[in-house]
Parts: structure tokens; C-alpha cells; sequence
């Protein structure tokens, strides 16, 4: 009982054991959500959820990277082969996460030219709505809250996490179109077109500065305590 009292004090008072523990959540949320898309891309033939799906798998890669290394990190306090690993992999994630999406155009593109056969009801959507509505708020907190860490690994995560909330309204634009939308979709060409043009703007400068991010030298590498990390990681 006292180690779980401690932890739920350490949950309400560590932004970034949150994040490291909330991360597993995420990967197991986003897991289920890209095999709802490769399902509807198989039994439907949609070039557009398996697209997203695709993207989904390696974005959980790339959580999966930042995860596991800070756990191996972690147990080698404050060494310098700590430091060096960190940075190698702030590095190799921000790249992978930069390249991954730059391939957003192509299912954004999908979108837009309304590429998209898949008939969806009412329920989906609004379980979509709600799903997309939670991940932009609690994404954008953990943005705003992002600067205020000194672990570069748990800012990384923040960042993803943002990212895939804005990926998430690109996908609830394309369900609420499928839903609502008869006769000439056409008509939605503008809107579609703006808005994920917009949002993949959005996040292609963020993989950028977070690119930029991880080819500085971190002035405080020695500082990012690892420990505030440890236990968050190893159970």
C-alpha cells in the first residue's frame, strides 16, 4: 500500500512520469486504432484507412524506440554512454518521426480527391468525435506543459502525442464526410483540401523543429534526471 500511495502522489506531481507511464496507454490505444483502419483498408478496399493504419504502426514504432531505450538509459544513472545513447536515439526517432510525416501527404491526398469507398454510420462517427476530442485536449496540454521538462525523451513523446491528435481530426473530418455527405461530393473538395493542408503543415513544421531539436547539443544533457524516470519505465 505505501509503494502504491507513493505512486499516485509521484502520478499527481510528475509531469513526466505521467507521460512515460500514460505512454503505454497510448501504444495500446493507438495499436487498436490502426487495426480498426487496416481492417476497413481490407474489407473495403481503402487505400485511405490503410494508409492511416500504416502510418499508426510506425508511429507506435517510434513510441516503441523512445520507450525501451529510456529504460535501458535509465538504469545507467548519469553516465556519459547515457547521454550518448539519448541523444542517438532523440536523433534516429526525430528522423523516422520526420520522414514518417512527410509520407502524410499521400493519404491526405487520398482524402481530398475523396478516394474513400467505405459507407460509415452514425455510431463510428460519434465515438470518432469523442475519441479525437479527448486526444486534442489532452495533446495539446501536454504541449503546453512540454518546455517545462528538462527530459528531452518525455518532450518527444508530448510532441507525438500532439501529432497524433491532429492526425485524428484529419480522420474524423474524413468520417464525419462519409457520414454525412450524398450525391456530388465534390462539394467538400475545398474544405477537405484546406484543412488537411492545414494540419499537415502544421505537423511537418513540428517534426522540423523537433528535428532542428535534436541536432543541438543539449546544454543541460547531464541534468535531464533519469531517475525521475526510472520507476515510471521499469514497472
Amino acid at each position: 500500500m505505501p509503494d502504491i500511495k507513493s505512486h499516485l502522489t509521484r502520478w499527481k506531481n510528475d509531469n513526466d512520469f505521467r507521460t512515460f507511464v500514460g505512454s503505454y496507454g497510448m501504444v495500446l490505444i493507438t495499436i487498436i486504432f490502426a487495426l480498426y483502419n487496416g481492417y476497413l483498408g481490407i474489407s473495403h478496399a481503402s487505400a485511405w484507412h490503410g494508409g492511416i493504419c500504416i502510418y499508426y504502426l510506425f508511429l507506435i514504432l517510434i513510441r516503441g524506440i523512445v520507450i525501451v531505450s529510456e529504460r535501458s538509459n535509465v538504469r545507467k544513472a548519469e553516465s556519459a554512454l547515457a547521454a550518448a545513447g539519448r541523444k542517438r536515439v532523440f536523433l534516429l526517432a526525430s528522423i523516422l518521426l520526420f520522414l514518417l510525416n512527410l509520407s502524410l501527404v499521400a493519404p491526405f491526398a487520398l482524402m481530398v480527391k475523396q478516394e474513400r469507398p467505405v459507407s460509415m454510420t452514425l455510431i463510428p462517427a460519434i465515438a470518432m468525435a469523442a475519441y479525437t476530442v479527448y486526444k486534442v485536449v489532452i495533446g495539446s496540454l501536454n504541449l503546453k506543459r512540454k518546455n517545462r521538462s528538462e527530459n528531452r525523451m518525455a518532450r518527444f513523446l508530448r510532441t507525438i502525442n500532439f501529432m497524433d491528435a491532429l492526425v485524428s481530426v484529419v480522420t474524423l473530418q474524413n468520417t464525419l464526410v462519409m457520414v454525412h455527405t450524398s450525391g456530388d461530393k465534390r462539394t467538400m473538395h475545398p474544405l477537405t483540401a484546406v484543412t488537411s493542408g492545414l494540419i499537415w503543415a502544421a505537423i511537418v513544421f513540428l517534426s522540423v523543429m523537433n528535428l532542428r531539436q535534436a541536432g543541438k547539443r543539449p546544454e543541460t544533457e547531464e541534468s535531464e534526471a533519469p531517475e525521475a524516470d526510472t520507476d515510471s519505465i521499469e514497472r
